[in-house]
């Protein structure tokens, strides 16, 4: 299950997007830090590919894949040094797969707080560089210790080195997701788990009125961020058009031209951003949704159901769901030709309903 941590301002919206995506759950009010303790929710990724295989196969039982969401308190400038809640709290995400930044870009006479998206990018940027500063300081000697005891430690020497390139960056106030920091060097940080080491995407929060605006405001704001995936929401809006009935919601968010909602769009966003793809399962039994890495192979994927799967691989049995959707039935498919024998170096292709034979 992917973790996606919210950071942003105090008022920049972070606690509606939680519940626009999680249906609800968390405090949203007009002043500063009205989240304290963080809030985490477990949502089902909607996917009507799924909905249809479990229909055709009779399905008694459908499992989607799901997210998680964590909304902590508001970051403000001089967290680092104590403001606010000052940072202490950021642990509450360190452990996500990614952060989401929450910039808004209205002005409300009732909500405090800038209404330039550049500024909240500013100093949460600045924020969590310094948290991650005070990370890396607190550990490098430690690690520089340990390698001069066992100078021969490939993994320490990776490390240390890693961390001497962190710090020489963070020193400089450029967060890592800014920098040109090499993929290794960017793995041998893993488990010190640095904010700015994590994939970054950017929900511009808008107000009703600017809903024409949307795409050229997110623009806008990518120009800033390069590189960055920037998805503009009416996140005030989504979170009301949750908490109706599914019928309703889709009639809302019909008529205010939203499309099919925040969830959808959010997750396809954060998805593409982790280079995350889906493959399906179904039958009488089940009909299941699982995530995996863009360019995994079978046997890979095949873990992902379970390890004796992919230590005991012999073959994957291989259909595109519309072409399965088409026939009517995974009998009707193998009588028809249409199902591939794919072996260990088959790359997995989102979409695909697939049925693994193995030998352990």
């Amino acid at each position: 299950m992917e973790r996606f941590g919210f950071v942003g301002l105090p008022n920049a919206g972070k606690s509606s997007l939680f519940n626009a995506l999680a249906g609800g759950g968390a405090l949203a009010a007009p002043y500063a830090f009205a989240t304290t303790d963080p809030n985490v929710g477990v949502v089902k990724v909607p996917d009507e590919r799924l909905d249809a295989l479990a229909e055709m196969s009779g399905s008694k039982k459908v499992v989607h894949s799901t997210t998680e969401f964590v909304d902590i308190g508001g970051l403000v400038e001089g967290a680092s040094q104590g403001e606010g809640l000052g940072n202490k709290f950021l642990a509450g995400i360190r452990e996500v797969d990614a952060l989401v930044l929450v910039l808004r870009t209205f002005a409300d006479a009732d909500v405090p707080g800038p209404s330039d998206p550049l500024e909240h990018l500013r100093i949460v940027e600045i924020e969590l560089t310094l948290a991650d500063l005070e990370s890396v300081e607190s550990r490098i000697d430690r690690r520089r210790k340990a390698l001069k005891a066992d100078p021969r430690n490939p993994d320490l020497v990776a490390e240390v080195d890693a961390l001497e390139a962190a710090l020489a960056l963070l020193s400089e106030g450029t967060p890592l997701f800014r920098s040109d920091l090499s993929e290794s060097r960017r793995a041998a940080l893993k488990e010190h788990f640095l904010l700015t080491n994590k994939p970054v995407m950017a929900v511009l929060n808008i107000g009703e009125e600017q809903l024409t605006e949307a795409a050229q405001l997110a623009s806008e704001l990518g120009e800033s961020l390069p590189g960055t995936e920037v998805l503009p929401l009416s996140v005030q809006l989504e979170a009301e058009a949750a908490l109706l009935p599914a019928d309703e919601r889709a009639e809302l968010l019909h008529g205010l031209g939203l499309g099919e909602g925040a969830l959808p769009l959010f997750v396809r966003a954060a998805h593409g951003m982790l280079g995350l793809r889906t493959f399906l399962t179904t039958g009488e039994k089940e009909s299941r949704a699982w995530t995996f890495k863009y360019g995994w192979k079978a046997p890979q994927c095949a873990g992902r159901i379970h390890t004796d799967f992919e230590r005991g691989f012999i073959r994957a049995e291989v259909i595109g769901h519309q072409d399965l959707l088409t026939l009517g039935s995974w009998g009707a498919a193998r009588e028809a030709g249409k199902l591939r024998l794919e072996g260990k170096d088959y790359e997995m292709c989102d979409g695909d309903v697939v049925e693994f034979r193995f030998n352990v």
